[in-house]
């Protein structure tokens, strides 16, 4: 594996990612944001945050595998979500959950939720980009 995660003494140990990855690897590999689009551009469910933060990290895993990675290889997630409030959080959780359940994998990479006013389209609730490193 060319990422090393960690969480170091001084900084709190969060549940679902780690504070620090060190990569190693040779080859960098970034993800366009992804959204809750299946493979012919038709949006996944819509007005449900839960399935389209599922949606939007397997399509991170369908884009990673075609570079020869997998979440195993992310050094960095970011997840813009439209209207952001803390009590939002559950539905994260729980589409990355489903997600990761289907990829068989727990995806624990550094990473940042930020909040936006709006994406790319008015049924879009979120967007998911990463940075992997390859061996």
């Amino acid at each position: 594996m060319a990422i090393t995660l960690l969480n170091p003494e001084g900084l709190p140990k969060i549940d679902v990612y780690r504070q620090v990855s060190v990569a190693t690897g040779s080859r960098l590999v970034f993800v366009a944001g992804q959204v809750a689009w299946d493979a012919e551009g038709v949006t996944v469910g819509e007005g449900d945050l839960a399935a389209q933060v599922e949606r939007a990290y397997l399509n991170v895993g369908t884009a990673l595998a075609a570079a020869g990675g997998s979440f195993e290889d992310v050094a960095k997630l970011t997840a813009y979500v439209v209207d952001w409030t803390p009590d939002k959080m559950p539905l994260v959780l729980e589409g990355i959950a489903r997600a990761a359940a289907e990829l068989g994998v727990t995806p624990m990479a550094p990473a940042s939720l930020i909040g936006v006013a709006a994406l790319d389209v008015p049924e879009h609730l979120v967007e998911v980009e990463a940075i992997a490193v390859l061996d």
